[in-house]
């Protein structure tokens, strides 16, 4: 099942690839860490769950989106995906998991302490989860579909109210990944200047959402017919785990138990 929405971003869609390949690049990390029983919040169409899958004994994935989820047990009949209102976990006892995968998610969660509180639930002592979100210092405009966006401080604080240790990192990027960055953020301050009235942060979120979509798939094709294929060329492995995550970003969180 294919999604084309910015917001998802697609794999197949070639304006989206930088973000696709920005957000796959923590799947490349998470698998030389996992092993054991693995559980993914918000496994999406799938992105990274066959590196993931090849990487540990047994996954399980959730996700909102039925549709995504039917595909996904239909694709892995061997491993276990599921609907969910996230924060919750109730199907699953204390204990259960060894690793927890959740990226780019927290951020669409509106009770952040539970989906942590829960998270800690049902990981066994010394599981670890792995956790990806944006850098709120790095975002070029308000996302109607983000409950919150974190600095880096910020997120420590959170994470450590509900585990013993956190390695904290950022995805980290070459030259080719700061200069699609930099075009990205030029192109958006030029579309921004036409909220006179500073409309994305005084509308609600679901008025927002319709052109915000049109407007960044807008902004992303022309940002792939400007930059004279960097768009097209940048890869996962023109990412890095970096030891400076507030200068990044996402982050890539680890924490333990």
């Amino acid at each position: 099942m294919k999604y084309a929405t910015t917001e998802i971003t697609s794999a197949e869609i070639l304006s989206d690839n930088p973000v696709h390949q920005r957000l796959y690049f923590p799947y490349e990390e998470a698998a030389k860490i996992i092993s054991g029983k693995v559980l993914e919040l918000g496994c999406g169409w799938g992105r990274g769950v066959e590196k993931l899958i090849n990487a540990c004994d047994h996954f399980t994935g959730l996700d909102k989106n039925e549709p995504l989820i039917k595909a996904l047990q239909e694709k892995y009949p061997k491993h276990y995906f599921n609907t969910v209102n996230l924060p919750y976990l109730s199907e699953f006892e204390d204990n259960t998991f060894d690793f927890i995968v959740t990226f780019q998610v927290i951020e669409h969660i509106q009770d952040d302490h539970m989906f942590l509180k829960e998270a800690n639930r049902v990981l066994k002592p010394g599981g670890k989860i792995l956790l990806t979100t944006v850098n709120k210092e790095y975002s070029l405009s308000r996302n109607p579909w983000h409950i919150r966006e974190y600095k880096t401080e910020e997120l420590k604080s959170l994470m450590l109210k509900y585990f013993k240790t956190l390695d904290a990192k950022g995805v980290g990027g070459n030259d080719k990944v700061w200069e699609y960055y930099e075009q990205n953020k030029a192109s958006v301050r030029k579309i921004m200047r036409w909220d006179i009235f500073n409309l994305q942060y005084n509308l609600p979120a679901w008025m927002l959402r319709a052109p915000y979509e049109f407007l960044n798939r807008m902004n992303r094709n022309k940002l792939l017919d400007q930059s004279e294929g960097l768009a097209a060329e940048i890869n996962w492995d023109d990412h890095y785990l970096s030891n400076e995550p507030e200068k990044c970003i996402d982050y890539f969180f680890v924490a333990t138990k």
